[in-house]
C-alpha cells in the first residue's frame, strides 16, 4: 500500500492517493504512522493544510520519530509567515 501512494504522489495523483486511503480505512484497516504521513502529504499537495496536519499529527502520535514531525513543524513555520488565518479554515 505505502509503494502504490508513494507512486501516485510522484506522479501528482493527490486525489486518487487520498481515496485509495479513505477506502483502505473504510475497509477498517488500521493505518500506520508511514500511511498518515503519506495522506498529509497528499493533503499539503492539494493546498489543504488543515488537513495535511492533522494527518501529520496522527504519524506522529503513533511514532513520535515519524518523518510526519519534521513535516509538521515545517507546515507551522510556512503557516506561521504566510498567513495566520490559515489555522482557522
Amino acid at each position: 500500500m505505502e509503494e502504490r501512494i508513494r507512486t501516485l504522489l510522484e506522479d501528482s495523483k493527490a486525489d486518487e492517493a487520498i481515496a485509495l486511503l479513505d477506502l483502505y480505512r473504510a475497509e477498517g484497516n488500521a493505518m500506520d504512522d508511514k500511511l498518515y504521513y503519506l495522506l498529509g502529504n497528499a493533503w499539503r499537495k492539494k493546498g489543504n493544510w488543515q488537513m495535511a496536519m492533522n494527518n501529520y499529527l496522527e504519524a506522529v502520535a503513533i511514532n513520535p520519530e515519524s518523518p510526519a514531525r519534521q513535516a509538521l513543524e515545517i507546515a507551522n513555520e510556512i503557516l506561521d509567515f504566510y498567513n495566520k488565518d490559515m489555522y482557522n479554515q
